[in-house]
């Protein structure tokens, strides 16, 4: 017989868990004495309980194992529902613990009390509430199960501080059998032959690859579907990497910030296939006009997505790596001659190349910047902040491999990247952790900049500072006639070489290309986490760009095309 916080411990263990991310409090103090007097797996205490939700989402999306974050109940709970939504609208698989007041406690309006799984469950994959000792082993089971299985999720178990306390017998379950979930991974034989037929007809096919292919871990199967067939693709931020920077099929990324190329192709193919991917609206623009001349097929394990924006032709329910590798199969005696359409979309990119920009020698372009990154260290792990900065990383950082960029897709959230570089850097140990964010991004969450030095973990971290909130100014420029409401930071800014230093960083200010080459070297050379604050041109624009409710195909496009990224 246990208590239910040794029972948590066990089940951590059982799990494989390695790190933790928490904050203790009053509720959860009999879950953190059990963690004090284990050795199984480390746990990490973070500065705010949204950075244990962030942590343990960037931990998962680099390893592609189940995140863990524990916290207390009432604010230490609210506190980590931006985290959450973070992680569920980018399908990362999560389990969060809080602790909840004792039973006798709930619905009294207890000192931090608050309906935590009421809160949760519309940000959650699945959510629990722990009401005796005997169920809470199975609940544990399964909450790890549904995070990992299917299309992964986050979910969250709300434990009392009593259920905690009793002591219980500790029966792990082997297996989950819960019959209303149960994940379809094959797709159907006759609809993956309907698609084979189609893609033999097409005269222009195109697959669309979403975030999905890694959550997946579908990157070989595609690669090999895409030498065989030629198919060219396009990706979502969220699908980077699933084929090389350099596969001369890769038509880079779509959508509101994607090239003309890629939107080109979305708008003039006749088969549309995808895979692990939304259909989000930053990728279809206006849906009456989104790949018109297509037939759509929609490939995901999530079978509620299907045909939930866009009409699908071809719905196939499955693991896109086993559907994709059938489909291969399907077709792979015929010889596809893709010649003609692949030389349509050579046009497209000799008429504006994705991606360009005019470079300086007077002023950082944050273009060059990220392109010098890459160039220095082509393999690190990359982690963004939201705005301009996470679109021109997505446009001119050369990803290579899956789970090489960790940012915040679905949800857009601000403050994620320097908590989700901690996760990353537990990860990904040893290797060059590297995160970008804009000026404004990086004081939401910089407190845990002192978890990583507490921690001895190494993120460089460049802030691509214009003295603005950079994609909203750009929206007022081009949408407000340049009347900037509330963006302009240019004077009210902290000192970000002290602030650094005052959390134990190295820390560097940087105006020139070579001043900034000289800091990233001192930087990869440095075991501490280190700052650079770049400025950066005030009013370089992200290109190109489609207006909120435009067609893709209605882009703005750069005016001067001078520096073209370096193959």
């Amino acid at each position: 017989m246990i208590t239910g916080a040794k029972m948590i411990c066990e089940a951590l263990k059982l799990e494989g868990v390695e790190v933790v991310f928490g904050y203790p409090g009053g509720a959860a103090l009999n879950i953190y004495d059990e963690l004090y007097k284990q050795n199984d797996f480390k746990h990490v205490l973070v500065r705010h309980e949204q950075g244990a939700a962030h942590a343990a989402d960037g931990y998962a999306r680099a390893s592609g194992k189940v995140g863990v974050a524990i916290v207390t109940s009432g604010p230490g709970f609210t506190n980590t529902l931006t985290g959450i939504a973070t992680a569920y609208a980018d399908s990362i698989p999560m389990v969060l613990i809080s602790a909840q007041v004792a039973n006798s406690l709930i619905g009294t309006d207890a000192f931090q009390e608050i309906d935590a799984v009421g809160m949760s469950r519309p940000c959650v994959k699945h959510s629990y509430l722990v009401k005796t000792i005997e169920e809470l082993p199975r609940v544990l089971k399964e909450a790890f199960f549904i995070a990992r299985s299917g299309r992964p999720g986050p979910v969250h178990i709300d434990i009392p501080k009593d259920i905690t306390a009793i002591k219980g017998e500790f029966k792990y379950p082997s297996e989950v059998n819960m019959k209303t979930y149960k994940p379809t991974y094959k797709g159907n034989p006759r609809q993956i032959k309907r698609l084979a037929s189609a893609l033999m007809e097409a005269k222009k096919p195109l697959l669309y690859i979403g975030g999905g292919c890694i959550s997946s871990n579908s990157s070989e199967a595609i690669r090999k579907f895409v030498e065989k067939t030629k198919v060219p693709a396009v990706c979502t931020l969220m699908g980077l990497g699933v084929l090389e920077h350099d596969n001369p099929y890769n038509l880079r990324m779509a959508g509101m910030h994607g090239s003309y190329r890629a939107n080109m192709a979305m708008s003039e193919c006749d088969l549309l296939i995808s895979l692990g991917a939304r259909f989000d609206d930053r990728i279809t623009g206006k849906t009456s006009e989104f790949a018109k001349l297509a037939k759509i097929a929609h490939i995901d394990i999530d079978p509620t997505s299907i045909s939930k924006i866009i009409k699908a032709d071809f719905p196939i329910v499955g693991d896109v790596g086993s559907v994709i590798s059938d489909l291969l199969d399907e077709v792979k005696e015929f010889e596809f001659d893709l010649s003609t359409w692949h030389s349509v979309l050579d046009r497209h990119e000799s008429l504006y190349p994705s991606f360009s920009y005019e470079d300086s020698d007077e002023i950082l372009k944050p273009q060059w910047v990220i392109n010098e990154c890459a160039k220095i260290t082509p393999n690190a792990n990359i982690i963004t902040d939201v705005g301009q900065h996470q679109m021109w990383v997505a446009q001119f950082f050369k990803f290579n491999e899956p789970r090489r960029l960790s940012t915040s897709g679905g949800l857009g959230t601000m403050g994620y990247s320097i908590p989700a570089a901690l996760g990353v850097a537990f990860a990904k140990n040893n290797e060059v952790v590297l995160n970008f964010a804009g000026d404004g991004s990086f004081l939401m969450n910089i407190q845990e900049l002192m978890t990583l030095t507490a921690e001895r973990k190494k993120v460089i971290n460049i802030i691509l500072n214009n003295a603005y909130l950079g994609m909203v100014r750009q929206w007022q420029t081009r949408f407000y006639n340049e009347r900037y409401s509330e963006t302009n930071l240019e004077d009210v800014q902290p000192d970000y070489e002290m602030l650094a230093r005052s959390f134990g960083c190295d820390s560097f200010r940087v105006k020139s290309k070579d001043e900034f080459i000289k800091a990233y070297h001192e930087c990869l050379k440095s075991p501490r986490t280190c700052v650079i604050d770049v400025v950066i041109s005030r009013f370089e624009d992200v290109l190109p760009m489609v207006p909120a409710g435009a067609a893709i195909y209605n882009m703005i496009l750069p005016q001067k095309l001078i520096t073209k990224d370096s193959k």
